[in-house]
């Protein structure tokens, strides 16, 4: 475990891998296979930490600063100057990038997968991944439709226009490309880059796009719509967001609570005449 942490593993991957060994060591010893247990009186990994959600007022940060640098760019944009219109089309794909996926929960390799004809009005299909530089299927390995905000999707129609109109042709197919026709497409790890630059720049350090996803499924958990998080986040079956953040999951037992207290200190009905009638049994017990 000390040389898979050392190589890279997370907690939940080491825990993964002591659990499967632990399976399978356990059924040799059973079957006597092993004269002894390898893994007796060894204690697992600690347990992974709940999945932390950025607070609101980030998001809302991550998202003004985004929009800022695409005023910014727009200010210093000089037509026919190609280094200002590059910044301003990479500050329009950043603003872009961090509205969805503060929206939607999007995994960074189905971001980078987007193509422009991937939204509808407002609804959006992920059905491509990148992984390791491949397109693949998304993690649950089938395709998933959701409904953006309006907000989201009017910018998202409103910067298709807009790289058109500079590109005098329509773009595509990427939806996050370096070049002006968004023949081309820009890698996971760069939209990873990019949003950390647009982190460090609202102060947010500890941000990253699946913050955002996790900040996505909080929000819906927390409202009790574990089948919404579900869909929404691309999970393959309810148990996993269910495992993954129940930690969110609001209280619903306040009024047992208060049934309870009120039945401890204030007991009414059948109780009170059952405890008063054990009160007078006993003082008219005599002594022996």
């Amino acid at each position: 475990m000390t040389r898979w942490t050392a190589a890279g593993a997370t907690l939940s991957v080491v825990g993964g891998r002591f659990r499967v060994l632990r399976s399978a060591l356990s059924w040799a010893w059973d079957e006597r296979t092993l004269p002894e247990h390898p893994l007796r009186g060894m204690r697992s990994p600690g347990r992974v930490p709940p999945r932390r959600p950025l607070p609101d007022h980030a998001v809302r940060a991550l998202i003004a600063t985004a929009e800022t640098a695409v005023l910014e760019a727009h200010a210093n944009h000089r037509p026919g100057d190609t280094g200002s219109a590059g910044r301003l089309r990479r500050a329009e794909q950043d603003l872009l990038l961090v509205r969805l996926a503060a929206d939607t929960g999007a995994r960074r390799g189905e971001l980078a997968a987007l193509r422009v004809a991937d939204l509808d009005g407002r609804v959006l299909t992920i059905e491509r991944a990148l992984s390791a530089g491949q397109l693949t299927t998304p993690k649950s390995g089938r395709s998933r439709a959701l409904t953006v905000g309006c907000s989201t999707a009017q910018l998202w129609h409103h910067l298709e226009r807009q790289w058109s109109t500079r590109a005098r042709q329509p773009v595509g197919p990427w939806l996050f490309s370096p070049d002006l026709a968004h023949q081309r497409r820009l890698g996971a790890e760069v939209l990873g880059h990019r949003f950390a630059l647009v982190r460090d720049a609202a102060g947010v350090p500890d941000a990253t796009l699946h913050r955002l996803r996790h900040s996505v499924a909080t929000f819906l958990v927390a409202r009790g719509e574990i089948l919404a998080a579900q869909a929404r986040l691309g999970h393959a079956d309810a148990a996993t967001t269910l495992r993954e953040y129940a930690h969110a999951l609001p209280l619903t037992d306040g009024a047992v609570a208060d049934a309870i207290d009120r039945h401890l200190h204030h007991p009414e009905g059948p109780a009170r005449a059952a405890s008063e009638q054990d009160a007078g049994g006993q003082a008219a017990t005599p002594e022996l």
